[in-house]
């Protein structure tokens, strides 16, 4: 097994090989400048500590101090899965996933998601579009365990380009706090030889749309529109029933963001039984034909990865079935910094 680890090559991207199909920087998003960016964001909320604040800059969550307890808040949106939902109609499920977008990556560190607060944008009042909004809103909640309490509804005319056919534009964010009842899980127990087990995902979830939707055909649209699969309920019993080492909630930059928890423990990923591309990713793979695009972009079939040692595998897999969410052991902990994708006789750095 060693020597095939050494004599496979690593492959990086390269613009010839990004020339053979579509790319999510040339649909608008370039997810290397992005995490630019955030480095210097992450530099000026440092400057912001008052002393109650816990330094966990980069990962999953913030958190914080206060009457003796500690607290963790999240925000996040769903981007141009909006869009989606205007072109089929559909309104009513787009809250789930800005509930998920938040309460699964809160559990990233062991944190029990307990409260939420909304905010949707519009361009004008629509009582009827905000009531479908709130109803997936309400259900993401319960479903968490989270108490919605309140919120912000903010029409904006002048914000927005107007929508073909009569439709409202809007966006919609959400912010969620829960309480940190133990040490935070940050990937530092990681070590090689730990496992990396796959939650198989619900779909695309909310991320790579301003990709997906340009080369999935509309008709697929409904299959998009999918709503992201929320952990919660069993994330927080495999805390309880196993030693967790590492979380990674696969959103944004895919398996890339691997390396999120994997600089915690200073090691390395090595996904060598990715399950194959079928239905939405099947179809996205033929058009994008190029498997570091694919799997720095979308979750390719896996939500969540948990990584404990061998010996904890069992429990994981126990709970996955007793909430009916397909798991598969997907990769392993190896020593190095890197998160290499191995598929058909290749290693690929998604770095």
């Amino acid at each position: 097994m060693c020597l095939f680890w050494q004599i496979l090559p690593i492959f990086k991207p390269c613009n010839c090989a990004f020339s053979m199909g579509a790319t999510y920087a040339k649909s608008g998003v370039d997810v290397r400048k992005i995490r630019s960016v955030q480095r210097k964001i992450n530099r000026m909320i440092a400057s912001t500590n008052t002393g109650a604040t816990h330094p966990l800059l980069g990962h999953y969550a913030g958190l914080f101090h206060a009457g003796g307890n500690t607290y963790t808040l999240h925000c996040d949106g769903v981007g141009t899965k909006i869009m989606v939902a205007q072109e089929v109609g559909k309104h009513d499920t787009i809250g789930i996933d800005a509930v998920a977008m938040n309460v699964n990556d809160l559990i990233c560190i062991g944190s029990k998601p307990t409260a939420a607060v909304d905010y949707i944008a519009l361009e004008r009042v629509d009582e009827r579009l905000v009531l479908e909004i709130m109803k997936g809103l309400v259900k993401g909640c319960k479903e968490s365990g989270v108490a919605l309490v309140g919120g912000e509804t903010a029409i904006l005319p002048d914000m927005f380009a107007k929508e073909k056919g009569g439709r409202t534009a809007y966006d919609l964010s959400v912010t969620a706090a829960g309480l940190m009842e133990g040490k935070p899980i940050t990937g530092e127990a990681m070590k090689a030889g730990d496992i990396v087990i796959g939650l198989e995902s619900s779909g695309v979830h909310s991320n790579g749309y301003s990709l997906a939707r340009k080369i999935i055909p509309k008709s697929k649209y409904g299959e998009l529109l999918t709503p992201t699969r929320i952990y919660v309920k069993p994330v927080m019993e495999m805390i309880k029933a196993a030693q967790v080492h590492g979380i990674a909630h696969i959103t944004g930059g895919a398996f890339s963001k691997l390396s999120r928890i994997g600089r915690h423990g200073n090691v390395g990923f090595l996904l060598d039984n990715m399950p194959k591309p079928s239905g939405i990713f099947a179809d996205l793979a033929a058009k994008v034909r190029n498997d570091y695009e694919l799997y720095r972009t979308f979750n390719m079939g896996v939500g969540m990865c948990i990584v404990v040692g061998k010996e904890d595998a069992d429990a994981i897999f126990s709970i996955a079935r007793k909430y009916r969410i397909p798991a598969k052991t997907i990769g392993r902990i190896i020593a190095g910094n890197n998160v290499i994708l191995q598929k058909g006789g290749k290693r690929i750095s998604l770095r």
